[in-house]
């Protein structure tokens, strides 16, 4: 699971940014309920020019030994026959200052839970790439971006939870004098959201908050220490649940 968040968020082309488009998608993580099959996601324009934004979606499969690979999704060209999640539009214009949105929709097999990656990157649009544009619009874009001396494009890729159809939730707590351990024995995601460390007597002593996805049939632990306090909130779909442990 390391290695899974650690590609998370936005990465770079090529330079400092100095104008042009600057997008935002909100959260890095998303969650289809069992009892949904599409999804609004929004991309945020704060720049200064228009944006020109392809969603590409990867299904996350994962190896028995926890290992993981980033598969294309089969049958992309016919929405009839796919299986997995695919965006509606895949390609968005975003005006400066604006807001775009696409609906992610999940078609195929739901009897466990599903996991993808969602790209949503910038570029300059070219005459393959099926933006609804001329040819001289794609022109005044090019020349407009040589002018200003925009050198980066910077894109964010998101991950997205598509729960199974009876999702079922069965989160095992064993705590200890010496450890703290949660275990899910559900078939769908748990979020330990906000986990904080610090210092009983301290409230500034605290080491960095984190976010923990807890997988069907793993596990979230530490061991206590004295004189330390932990808190987080423990979310199992639209339930929330704040929890504090004393060392």
């Amino acid at each position: 699971m390391k290695h899974l968040w650690a590609w998370i968020g936005f990465y770079l082309f090529c330079g400092v940014a100095q104008a042009g488009p600057q997008i935002g998608v909100g959260v890095v993580y998303d969650y289809l309920d069992g009892d949904k099959s599409t999804y609004m996601k929004r991309v945020f324009n704060g720049g200064t020019s228009t944006a020109f934004v392809k969603v590409n979606i990867l299904e996350i499969v994962y190896n028995e030994d926890g290992s993981y690979q980033e598969v294309p999704l089969q049958n992309q060209a016919s929405a009839v026959a796919r299986d997995g999640l695919m965006a509606s539009p895949a390609r968005l214009i975003v005006p400066a200052n604006g807001v775009q949105g696409t609906r992610l929709l999940f078609m195929g097999d739901r009897d466990k839970e599903r996991y993808f990656r969602v790209r949503f990157v910038p570029v300059v649009p070219e005459a393959e790439d099926e933006f609804a544009i001329s040819a001289q619009e794609r022109e005044d874009y090019k020349k407009e971006r040589v002018e200003a001396g925009v050198k980066v494009l910077a894109g964010y890729g998101t991950v997205f939870f598509v729960r199974p159809k009876d999702t079922r939730f069965d989160t095992v707590v064993d705590d200890n004098a010496n450890r703290y351990l949660l275990r899910n024995k559900g078939n769908s995601v748990v979020v330990v959201d906000e986990f904080k460390d610090c210092a009983a007597k301290k409230e500034n002593d605290c080491k960095p908050t984190t976010k923990h996805h807890i997988m069907t049939n793993r596990s979230f632990s530490f061991d206590k220490e004295a004189g330390r306090e932990y808190r987080f909130t423990l979310i199992e779909g639209s339930e929330k649940k704040a929890v504090e442990i004393k060392g």
